[in-house]
């Protein structure tokens, strides 16, 4: 097993600023690795990340979350197992597939992704981040829980902080305080949305939740508002970046910009390659409960694994020429890419494959489509130079573009 030495640590500027080159390095000559600082056997390897979110043979937990995201969320789906998950997960997943998405949701995708693109259609110029990005998914999410959109600025301000928290693998007591603090405030905003709404059913989806029940088991007050908090973050900030990051790469390649331009049908292959190529989430961390023989050693029981998706994602054995984004590859199948059989690991895979996966998909695909329509000759503003930033979650930070106003 190698030393954390050997390559940048993930805590540095140096990793923060090319986690790409590390990661390199760390799968040919260092796949497993003890990282002092955050307490962790660090993992790179496609075969490896793979094994452990798939974890057929129940070798890992996710314990991790008890100190990662609860402090935070409150107790979520995310940290359940057996039979506690698979219902839990069957109350709140049907809102994420099939007729209800379909129905419910896509007319409030469209909706949101229209009024924020009508704000800047007709001047020429936009920050996709800052103008679109960051504010579409948190807007459709809140609209589709019957949340004031009002509220938007503290919705954005509690899922960077939760984010902020989730990241903090430095350990920083400010942004620990600020996580925990958003806790506080989430809880004392939703309760009593939740308690109001268990009396007055409506057609959105906190009512859903409040509504749901499986096998004679309904979600507490605390579940749902668990739940609404995890969503906000975890749905906000990954389609969010997955939005700023599928413009950067087309922006960066022409061909394929112009090619996904002619033809839609496009967008899911350009959005599977980006979740390969650039994905949202760098890392998710897990618990080993027994010890296990991985490729590049033996990790103990009862350790934190910190899986590098980013890494995994690139891994030459898995992927040819990994380090090109290429929306046309065909060792990466867009069929199965928002789904558990995805090729990519940006969801995760297993048991624990991102429950709004479809939820994503469909705001991407629409999103998408109403950007391009609006924006037929979209470019780089003029010397910009989209740049990555972050660890546990990247992408760019500001998208400048111009293009000429087309009427709506």
């Amino acid at each position: 097993m190698s030393t954390v030495q050997q390559v940048p640590d993930i805590l540095s500027p140096e990793f923060a600023a090319d986690p790409y080159s590390a990661y390199r390095v760390m799968r040919e000559s260092a796949p497993l690795m003890w990282h002092e600082a955050t307490q962790s056997y660090i993992i790179s390897r496609y075969e490896d990340v793979e094994r452990v979110f798939k974890d057929k043979e129940g070798q890992f937990t996710t314990d991790n979350y008890d100190w990662q995201i609860e402090p935070v969320h409150g107790r979520t789906i995310l940290q359940l197992s057996g039979r506690e998950h698979a219902v839990r997960r069957a109350l709140v997943a049907p809102a994420f597939r099939g007729h209800d998405l379909e129905a419910k949701f896509l007319p409030v995708i469209e909706r949101n992704s229209r009024e924020l693109i009508d704000a800047f259609r007709h001047t020429g110029s936009a920050d996709l981040v800052a103008d679109y990005a960051t504010r579409f998914p948190v807007n459709v999410i809140a609209d589709m829980l019957g949340l004031d959109k009002a509220d938007h600025a503290r919705f954005h301000r509690w899922y960077t902080s939760v984010i902020a928290f989730l990241g903090n693998l430095s350990g920083d007591p400010e942004v620990t305080a600020a996580g925990e603090l958003t806790r506080v405030e989430f809880a004392e905003y939703m309760m009593p949305i939740i308690r109001r709404r268990r009396e007055h059913l409506g057609d959105d989806l906190l009512s859903t939740l409040c509504a749901a029940e499986v096998d004679g088991v309904r979600m507490s007050d605390e579940d749902i508002k668990a739940f609404c908090s995890l969503l906000l973050a975890a749905g906000g900030e990954t389609t969010d970046k997955a939005i700023a990051g599928i413009f950067a790469n087309l922006l960066l390649h022409p061909d394929q910009l112009a090619a996904v331009q002619r033809d839609r049908s496009l967008i899911p292959r350009a959005f599977a390659e980006t979740l390969r190529y650039t994905p949202p989430v760098h890392m998710i961390m897990r618990q080993s409960a027994t010890e296990v023989e991985l490729s590049g050693g033996t990790i103990p029981a009862g350790v934190t694994v910190t899986c590098l998706i980013g890494a995994a994602n690139r891994d030459a054995s898995r992927f040819g020429d990994p380090d090109r984004f290429d929306i046309f590859r065909e060792d990466l199948t867009t069929k199965n890419a928002f789904s558990a059989a995805a090729d990519h690991l940006a969801f995760a895979l297993g048991r624990h494959f991102c429950v709004g996966a479809l939820l994503a998909k469909a705001e991407v695909e629409i999103g998408m489509n109403q950007l391009l329509d609006a924006m037929p000759d979209i470019r780089l503003a003029d010397g910009f130079d989209p740049v990555e930033q972050g660890v546990f979650t990247r992408g760019p930070q500001s998208l400048p573009v111009r293009f000429t106003p087309v009427a709506p």
